[in-house]
């Protein structure tokens, strides 16, 4: 091939690309049934296999499509839902199309890493099951991908299965290129999984390593969460000195000295509750409460 018939052919590839998308996306659509409102009954437009014998070699491509669906489908329910979800909690919503979705995704590209971090983080709460097979499989197809046994990690850490989240971050951190804090994830899971220290390395590590925004924006109000709890463990501390000297507890924040009502992670005030020595986030806060 010479240089004149590169760019052709370059082009060629491109275009053959975008109609393979194109004629997937209208298979699926031609043959997905239709849709009882009543009951809110959605099907999955096709399997792993038939959506792999239609992307006609673009199987990448295809993989983008159905990812991208993924992602589509699950904005649409948070939007629905008012956007009253956390990512990691989206359990009140009827996703149960995201984990084929996802598995179309992974099975037309067992390379695409997003998707498993995607289940990782959102399925546990849908179908833990899932979430689990769908990211052991991503470690079947890339086995030296060191991220996805912190996704492992993470979910048997939500389920406080610490033994298995011990292990599955020690074999982790044997990979190549895997960061020394893997290994110290493994001996904290052993030494103290429930604490909220634990939770704090983990969406901290969370924060730093993901690529995806959403997955990011979630770790970030997990974190000014953590952040919130300490806050208001505090607080009470200061409630119940002053209950203890003057025998009530305090109506208003001047009583204990503050000369206005401190703040949350995300700006709002703490309130407290009247006749007891509690503090509560404000109707207006944005820290999650689960």
């Amino acid at each position: 091939m010479n240089d004149r018939t590169k760019p052709i052919s370059l082009a060629a590839v491109v275009l053959i690309g975008m109609i393979a998308t194109v004629v997937l996306a209208r298979f699926v659509d031609a043959r997905r049934p239709p849709v009882d409102v009543a009951v809110n009954d959605e099907s999955l437009y096709l399997n792993a296999k038939t959506a792999t014998r239609v992307s006609l070699g673009f199987n990448a491509l295809a993989a983008d499509w159905y990812w991208m669906r993924s992602l589509q489908y699950v904005g649409r329910k948070i939007i629905a839902a008012e956007g009253n979800a956390s990512l990691d909690d989206l359990s009140q919503l009827d996703l149960k199309l995201l984990a084929p979705l996802l598995e179309n995704a992974t099975t037309l590209d067992p390379e695409f890493l997003d998707p498993y971090e995607y289940a990782a983080v959102v399925l546990p709460a849908i179908d833990v099951q899932e979430a689990i097979r769908i990211t052991r499989k991503g470690i079947e197809a890339n086995p030296r991908a060191w991220r996805l046994y912190q996704h492992l990690g993470y979910i048997y850490w939500q389920q406080h299965d610490y033994a298995t989240a011990a292990e599955v971050y020690g074999r982790g951190a044997q990979l190549e290129g895997a960061p020394p804090w893997m290994q110290a994830m493994k001996a904290r899971m052993a030494a103290e999984g429930g604490s909220r220290a634990t939770a704090r390395e983990i969406y901290t590590h969370m924060f730093e390593q993901s690529a995806d925004d959403k997955v990011r924006d979630m770790a970030q109000k997990r974190l000014m969460q953590l952040d919130s709890l300490d806050q208001r463990d505090a607080l009470r501390k200061l409630l119940v000195v002053y209950q203890a000297r003057s025998g009530h507890c305090p109506a208003t924040w001047r009583e204990i000295n503050f000369t206005s009502a401190p703040l949350d992670p995300s700006g709002a005030p703490y309130v407290l509750t009247p006749g007891k020595c509690e503090v509560e986030l404000a109707n207006a806060s944005e820290i999650i409460r689960n």
